[in-house]
């Protein structure tokens, strides 16, 4: 049953590389614009990343049944 969720896990897999990319995009657009905190985006970005990278770790866990 494990091989069901394949394909799924992989486009998540995707959807948190893209969400890295799109965070470390406004580090450097803020770096560049002379910024000296954090974006409010890249720090949303980062946490929906998580979330996903937690969804991934979770279609990986063996079934219990």
């Amino acid at each position: 049953m494990a091989g069901e969720f394949d394909e799924i896990r992989g486009r998540l897999e995707v959807i948190a590389e893209e969400l890295a990319d799109l965070a470390l995009i406004r580090l450097r657009e803020s770096i560049d614009a002379g910024g000296t905190e954090l974006p409010v985006d890249e720090k949303r970005l980062t946490r929906a990343r998580r979330a996903v990278e937690k969804a991934i770790a979770i279609l990986r866990e063996p079934d219990d049944g």
